[in-house]
């Protein structure tokens, strides 16, 4: 049986679809590649278009022998999702829809969804736990758990069994640098100072300097993408095995404030990165930083890479050796 990932070309599908790879799984994947790298994806069967495309849905779920999907094809810019909500709307909730009427028609009872901790918006609870009130302070956030609740009365009505994982700051790179993280524009904090250390940019924005945290910036959780393929592998076996739907926390427990992670990478580089103040962005909470006890009891999940500056240092493999990205 194959697993369907859908957005398996973009940042932490191909990470997912190489991680899955490597366990031997047969891997489908769907990407539109507006965002997505068709050179990210390695070793799968591929297939380009849209969730709204019903009968390209059709096509892939009368193909191929899939028992469950993965899910990341959406739009996840927080700042942009405030300037275009129904743009966000439409991608997200209505493109999920699509697919999850699809895998109801086909019978395809297993679903892993790459939610986010944006669900809980200015949470006053550090670290967030599961059952923390879900209070999202931008429309990014909203799509998401918007979706969840749709994966809830699906299963419901359906017997569609979901995991829901929700995390926040994806970064790093596969350690062994064949794929890594590129975006047009480049919106992810790593990344950016690190193209600012390679002389593509000329400095670091630091959006608010005046929030109520230690060193005036937003603090967030940042986690290895391979610990995050680890995750949705797990809680795929874990559908696989219960058939039960659950929703699980994703992080490193530890939140790193924006000042924090320019100096880990001034340390890993060694070269000089000018940061300077900017205003604050609209729909950004303080802090963000999950607790994965519930992730680590019932999916065994522990992440490898939980080290700041061992994140930076893959990250910084990779686009020391692919300045132009995936071009």
């Amino acid at each position: 049986m194959a697993i369907l990932v859908t957005g398996g070309a973009g940042y932490i599908g191909s990470h997912t679809v190489l991680y899955l790879n490597g366990l031997g799984e047969e891997v489908i994947v769907l990407d539109s590649l507006k965002k997505g790298h068709r050179e990210a994806v390695r070793n799968a069967a591929f297939y380009q278009g849209e969730l709204k495309d019903g009968d390209l849905l059709d096509e892939i779920f009368t193909t191929n022998k899939i028992d469950a999907v993965i899910h990341f094809a959406a739009d996840s810019l927080v700042g942009e999702s405030v300037e275009q909500p129904l743009q966000y709307y439409e991608n997200n909730v209505i493109g999920t829809y699509h697919l999850v009427k699809k895998m109801v028609e086909h019978q395809v009872k297993k679903i892993v969804f790459s939610s986010t901790a944006a669900v809980y918006g200015n949470s006053v609870n550090v670290p967030i736990k599961e059952e923390d009130p879900t209070v999202p302070t931008n429309p990014y956030g909203e799509t998401k758990i918007a979706i969840e609740k749709m994966l809830k009365w699906t299963d419901d009505a359906y017997g569609l069994k979901s995991v829901c994982l929700r995390y926040f700051n994806a970064a790093g790179a596969d350690p062994e640098g064949r794929i890594g993280e590129d975006h047009t524009p480049e919106s992810h904090l790593i990344p950016i100072i690190l193209q600012t250390a390679l002389g593509q940019r000329e400095q670091v924005s630091i959006f608010g300097d005046d929030y109520p945290t230690p060193d005036g910036s937003c603090v967030r959780d940042y986690i290895h993408v391979m610990d995050l393929a680890d995750a949705h592998y797990l809680a795929l076996k874990r559908l696989r095995a219960k058939e039960e739907s659950r929703t699980y926390n994703l992080g490193n427990g530890t939140g790193y404030s924006v000042k924090e992670v320019i100096k880990a990478c001034l340390k890993v580089t060694g070269e000089n990165i000018k940061a300077v103040s900017a205003p604050r962005r609209a729909g950004d909470p303080a802090i963000l930083v999950a607790s994965s006890e519930k992730a680590q009891k019932e999916l065994g999940w522990i992440p490898q890479y939980h080290e700041l500056e061992q994140i930076v240092a893959h990250a910084w493999k990779w686009h020391q050796n692919n300045r132009a990205g995936y071009n």
